[in-house]
């Protein structure tokens, strides 16, 4: 029996449970996967603290892992191409990725390349497609200048290394702890608070050309709203009430436009990191039977980096 952990009840921490499963066998199309490392994000828990249909519990979290392959269906080769028992591997989107080994659809499995820690690739996909649609619908190019919201935490800190790559100028916000963390991965670090509007304006006096919101609180969307006139140039991943009142664009993985834009990105996203042009700062790993550990200290904020489940 293979370990997994799901929500029993739609709440807090306390509704997590890990439990015994048997790992169903692949059939056409799917693959199992021995896990070596699962990814962590926020929406593990936002999604559990905020669902309302009953039908769909127990629901098994995780949504992204890296491991090895120790099966696969009749006729089946993975998204990458090809695929063989042994070899190491990446799964997004899936679910109930915190587990021990999981059967996933092979069209979600990528080659791992070599250079890459099962942890950092566990945490590879969410936050870098998200960050990729993030630059895709503000039609940011090269040349320039953007505001980044909550630039070090995972998403921000994947939008600021994608845009400047694209030679795309970026200013990020963030507490002052931090801004090491922005510059050194290209970005011009402001301090969020009383004045921003200012400081943003004072940093780039050719305008912001777009905004691109990973905070969601009412200063980023007011600041964003000031310095950015076209308002299809500003995308929130965290402000959805304030967003349909702004007219202001919204993104997230249940979306059908998003779910499609990050699965065609996945293989290019993967690729910049085995190139080592796109780096997953990792804060630390925690046995997988120290999930609700590992999840308090993710929901608390900046944990310093990713944070994995190693089983």
């Amino acid at each position: 029996m293979d370990m997994h952990w799901i929500a029993t009840d739609f709440g807090g921490l306390e509704v997590f449970h890990e439990e015994a499963v048997a790992v169903p066998r692949p059939r056409v199309g799917e693959v199992t996967i021995q896990v070596r490392a699962a990814g962590m994000n926020p929406a593990d828990f936002k999604h559990i603290a905020r669902g309302t249909d009953r039908s769909l519990l127990p629901i098994a979290v995780g949504y992204e892992v890296a491991g090895v392959i120790t099966a696969m269906g009749a006729d089946t080769m993975i998204a990458s191409g090809g695929g063989a028992i042994g070899d190491e591997v990446i799964a997004f989107r899936v679910q109930g990725g915190y587990a021990s080994a999981i059967t996933v659809a092979a069209k979600d499995v990528f080659a791992k390349p070599p250079s890459l820690g099962f942890p950092e690739a566990a945490n590879l996909l969410l936050a870098a497609t998200t960050a990729s649609e993030m630059l895709h619908v503000t039609g940011v190019v090269s040349g320039e200048t953007v505001l980044v919201h909550g630039a070090s935490g995972a998403v921000g800190v994947s939008v600021i290394q994608q845009a400047v790559l694209k030679g795309i100028r970026v200013i990020g916000t963030a507490s002052e702890s931090s801004f090491p963390v922005l510059e050194r991965f290209g970005a011009i670090p402001v301090a969020y608070g009383e004045g921003l509007e200012q400081r943003v304006r004072d940093l780039a006096p050719e305008g912001i050309a777009a905004a691109l919101d990973n905070v969601g609180t009412d200063e980023a969307v007011d600041v964003s709203l000031a310095l950015v006139e076209d308002r299809s140039r500003i995308v929130t991943i965290a402000a959805m009430q304030r967003a349909e009142g702004a007219g202001i664009r919204v993104i997230m993985g249940a979306i059908p436009a998003s779910a499609a834009y990050r699965d065609a990105v996945r293989a290019e996203l993967i690729a910049l990191a085995g190139e080592g042009k796109l780096e997953v700062p990792l804060a630390r790993t925690f046995p997988l039977s120290e999930a609700v550990d590992a999840l308090t200290l993710l929901s608390a904020g900046h944990p310093g980096g990713k944070l994995a489940l190693i089983p």
